[in-house]
C-alpha cells in the first residue's frame, strides 16, 4: 500500500523527491554524487527526528486514524498465532467490527477480541467503520467468561473512534451492553490487559478496556469525545479540533503522567503504519510481558489490585 503523507510530513516527502532526483541525475549523467546524496539522507533523518520527536496532540490524533497502520486482524496473524475466532453473542447477530476467539501469543493460550477497521469502503461498511453494536460487546462479554471458565488471560486490542450511535444500537441497549462489561470486566476472575492500538474512542472504547493493565501505542489517542466532537462543542467549529486535542490529553504520555494507562508501547518512527513488523512485535513483547506478571497472582490479589487501580482513577491534591 502506498503510504499518503500526512499534512505535517510534507517536507519530509519533499527532501525525499529531491533526494530521488538526486540520485536519477547521477545515474543518467555518470557523475558521483555520493557526498552529496549523504549529507542529503543526513539532512532526511535529522527532519524526521525534528518532526516526529515534536509531535503534537492532533498529529498524533492523525497518525492514530492512519488507514495503514495495523488493524487488529493484522495483530491477531502476526502478534498472535493459532487464531480461532468465535461469531456471535448468542443473543441477536455476530458484529463484524469487533472479532474475536482462542488464539496464543509467545506460547501462552489466551482469548483475545478487538475492534477492526476498513481500508476501503467496501471492507470499511463491513466492519461498520470499526464502531460496534451492542451484539459486539455482548460477544465480548461471552468471550470473557470463556476466558474466565477456561482460566485463560483476556486480552483486547482497542481501535474504535466509539461504539455504533444508530438507531438500531439504540433500540438493542448500547448503552446497557457497555455498562455490563464495564461491572462484569470488574469482577473478571482471571487476567486481562487491554491495549489501545489506535483510536480510543469513549464508551465505545472503555467498554472492552477495563483491565488489570492498560497499555496504548506511542501515537494512539483514548479519549472521552473526539476532538471534532469537542471542537464543536465548545467552538461551535471542528475547526478547532487541534486545539481540543491539546486541551482534551489524550496522548499516551498524557494518560501515563495522569495514571490512567500502566504502559506506552513504543512505535517505529514516523507511526505504526511505518513499519509493520517493528510495531507487531513491540506489542506482542509488550503484552507477553504483562502477562507474564499477572498469570503469577491469585485471583483475589489480581481482583484486589485491579479495585485499587480503578479506585486511584480521578484522585487529584489541592489546596483546600
Amino acid at each position: 500500500m502506498k503510504l499518503l503523507p500526512l499534512e505535517f510530513e510534507k517536507p519530509i516527502i519533499e527532501l525525499e523527491e529531491k533526494l530521488a532526483d538526486l540520485k536519477r541525475h547521477s545515474c543518467a549523467n555518470d557523475i558521483n554524487f555520493d557526498a552529496e546524496v549523504r549529507r542529503m539522507e543526513g539532512k532526511i533523518e535529522d527532519t524526521k527526528r525534528t518532526i516526529y520527536e515534536n509531535l503534537t496532540a492532533w498529529q498524533r490524533v492523525q497518525i492514530a486514524r492512519h488507514t495503514a497502520r495495523p488493524f487488529t486482524l493484522d495483530y491477531l496473524q502476526l502478534s498472535f498465532t493459532n487464531f480461532t475466532e468465535i461469531h456471535g453473542d448468542r443473543l441477536f447477530a455476530e458484529d463484524r467490527a469487533m472479532p474475536g476467539g482462542f488464539a496464543t501469543i509467545a506460547g501462552r493460550k489466551c482469548v483475545v477480541i478487538g475492534h477492526q477497521k476498513g481500508r476501503e469502503l467496501k471492507e470499511n461498511i463491513k466492519r461498520n467503520f470499526g464502531c460496534a453494536n451492542p451484539e459486539g460487546y455482548r460477544k465480548a462479554l461471552r468471550l470473557m467468561r470463556l476466558a474466565e471458565k477456561f482460566g485463560l488471560p483476556f486480552v483486547s486490542l482497542i481501535d474504535t473512534p466509539g461504539a455504533y450511535p444508530g438507531l438500531g444500537a439504540e433500540e438493542r441497549h448500547i448503552s446497557e451492553a457497555i455498562a455490563v462489561n464495564l461491572r462484569e470486566m470488574m469482577v473478571l476472575r482471571t487476567p486481562t490487559v487491554a491495549v489501545i492500538i489506535g483510536e480510543g474512542g469513549s464508551g465505545g472504547a472503555l467498554g472492552i478496556a477495563v483491565a488489570d493493565r492498560v497499555l496504548m501505542l506511542e501515537n494512539a489517542y483514548y479519549s472521552v469525545i473526539s476532538p471534532e466532537g469537542c471542537a464543536a462543542i465548545l467552538w461551535k467549529h471542528r475547526k478547532h479540533a487541534p486545539e481540543a486535542a491539546a486541551a482534551l490529553k489524550l496522548t499516551a504520555r498524557d494518560l501515563l503522567e495522569m495514571k490512567l494507562i500502566d504502559g506506552i508501547v513504543p512505535e517505529p518512527m514516523g507511526g505504526a503504519h511505518q513499519n509493520h513488523a517493528a510495531a507487531i512485535a513491540n506489542l506482542r513483547t509488550a503484552i507477553s510481558r504483562q502477562l507474564d506478571e499477572l498469570t503469577k497472582l491469585p485471583h483475589d490479589e489480581l481482583l484486589a489490585q485491579r479495585y485499587e487501580k480503578f479506585r486511584r482513577v480521578g484522585e487529584f491534591a489541592g489546596d483546600h
